[in-house]
């Protein structure tokens, strides 16, 4: 029986009873384009689609509070059963982004704002020769970070270009804008070069 056959049912009662064939093939498989639409548009720290699957699982499937019930056993069959996991894993990314917002606002002080701000207009990776730029970005652990910063600077792509080239949103490409630079900004300084 393939995962198409399955009612939403069938699909839950066997991500609940942790099946590893219906969840293999239903959310790596058959939702893995919802999922990768997600991780495009929206905030998160994973390294790719597969890593906000892994998490989105553990969300709907891990206890919270004092209730023994995990998200996915309150799923009421209001909705089908995708429409629900969108739900869920746009909700989860805005939770995600609202968090480091709240946490940016009280680790940074304005000093530091000042600093990484400054560090950033003087950010000129044309300055150096290719070679070193790419190895620069080699050192950089993001590789959706390393291909934006490669795109924007050393291209010299616009932020649009660089943004539809990458797939994203306005909005989200801004903000991996801002985490690329910083992380650039810190393999620059490890290499003595800001």
């Amino acid at each position: 029986m393939t995962i198409d056959q399955y009612t939403d049912q069938e699909i839950v009662a066997a991500l609940l009873a942790r099946d590893t064939r219906v969840t293999k093939e239903y959310l790596y498989g058959k939702c893995f384009p919802l999922f990768y639409a997600v991780y495009s548009k929206y905030y998160t720290d994973c390294e790719s689609p597969v890593e906000l699957i892994n998490e989105i699982y553990l969300d709907i499937l891990m206890p919270k509070g004092d209730s023994a019930e995990c998200k996915l056993e309150k799923f009421g069959f209001r909705c089908s059963l995708t429409m629900w996991l969108k739900i869920v894993a746009e909700n989860y990314c805005r939770s995600l982004f609202s968090k480091k917002i709240d946490f940016s606002r009280e680790i940074l002080t304005d000093s530091d704002r000042n600093d990484f701000e400054s560090q950033s207009l003087d950010l000129n990776i044309k300055q150096l020769n290719v070679d070193d730029a790419l190895t620069i970005l080699a050192s950089m652990p993001n590789a959706r970070y390393r291909q934006l910063i490669k795109l924007r600077y050393l291209e010299e792509k616009s932020h649009e270009e660089t943004a539809a080239a990458l797939d994203m949103s306005m909005d989200n490409y801004y903000n991996k804008h801002r985490l690329a630079k910083q992380q650039l900004c810190a393999a620059l300084k490890k290499e003595g070069l800001l």
